[in-house]
Parts: C-alpha cells; structure tokens; sequence
C-alpha cells in the first residue's frame, strides 16, 4: 500500500485483491480513503475554495436543521457505511431525526437523507459517476453537486427510476431541498 505524503497518516495495511469495512477501519484516523467497492481510494487533500463552499452551506443547512429539531448535519470527515465493501466520505450530509438510528458509534449505517460534494479537479469524475451511482443505489434521497468552478449546484431526487436532475441553478440564483422544506440557500451565498 502506498504512503500518503509526509503530512498525511502513514497507512500499513497488507496488499489485498478487495478490502473490507473492518480493514477499512484499521487505516488511522484521518487517513485520506474511502473504501469504493472493497478498493481503497486516495482522496488528496482539497483547495481552499473547496473548505469555503462546503464551510458556508454547512452554516445554513445546520441552522435550519438546528431550529426545527429535524435530525443532524455531518461535515467532512466523517465515514458513511453503504455497505461491508463501501465506506464514502461526501463533504456534508444529512440525517433526519426519522434515520437517527442510522447513527453509529463509527460511522453513519446507511444512506443519509442528503448529501453534498463539492467538486474539484481530483475528484469531480469519481463524485459525478461512481460516487453518485453509489449514493443513488443505496438510497440517498437527495444528492446536491456544488461546482465552484463553474459556480454550479445541481440537485438529484432519488426516484424509482433513480436520480432526476430537480435543479440545476448557474451563477445566482436560490436552490431549495426537497428533503428539508424550509432549506434553502443563495449561490450568492455559496459563492461570495
């Protein structure tokens, strides 16, 4: 297994053709993986920008979430268990007080309600189509894709014939949550 940068944890796990959970969790805290169908992925550490948006969306999701006593906000790092084979990392997500059991001691068990990715070179591919294809067959009722970038959001329903794009907002604009009625945020916001 290859080592992370010298800022990085060190990771000393055997060679394996597919990982699991349990070895997932013998990586040290902060090692920068997610378990993706029992292959440990390398996420590099992300721009600046990238802590902004997720920082400023994370403010006024939570104080919603806050205010209504409608379950709990998560901001990245944080483990989200899909499977014995798949443990993601989205930058935030949230779980309503109906999925509070949901909640482990390690790790989120199960698909949150909403999650969000911030896009950035290293990982808008993996975020756009493996990640999504995964969020969206392990249930994630609504999957928010933010471009700073591109100064984008698009928001995902997951329905019975899987994701459906609800929005797609470019530069200003507002988007609303069909998971939480009383969120919604300004890509002024996001973006300033």
């Amino acid at each position: 297994m290859p080592t992370p940068a010298a800022d990085r944890p060190e990771v000393d796990l055997p060679e394996k053709e597919t990982y699991t959970y349990e070895d997932y969790r013998q990586l040290p805290e902060g090692a920068p993986y997610e378990l993706v169908c029992g292959h440990l992925v390398m996420s590099p550490a992300p721009e600046l920008r990238h802590q902004r948006v997720p920082r400023r969306f994370f403010r006024v999701l939570d104080s919603i979430v806050t205010a209504n006593d409608s379950g709990e906000v998560f901001f990245a790092p944080f483990d989200v268990r899909l499977a014995e084979n798949t443990v993601l990392q989205p930058d935030l997500a949230f779980i309503s007080t109906a999925h509070a059991d949901r909640l482990g001691e390690q790790a989120i068990e199960g698909a949150p309600d909403l999650v969000v990715e911030i896009l950035s070179p290293a990982t808008a591919h993996r975020d756009l189509t493996e990640k999504k294809r995964l969020y969206e067959t392990h249930g994630v009722r609504e999957y928010w894709v933010i471009d700073p970038d591109q100064r984008t959001v698009e928001v995902f329903d997951n329905t019975e014939e899987g994701f459906h794009q609800r929005a797609r907002v470019v530069e200003n604009g507002t988007v609303t949550s069909g998971v939480l009625d009383s969120f919604e945020i300004a890509l002024s916001t996001l973006f300033q």
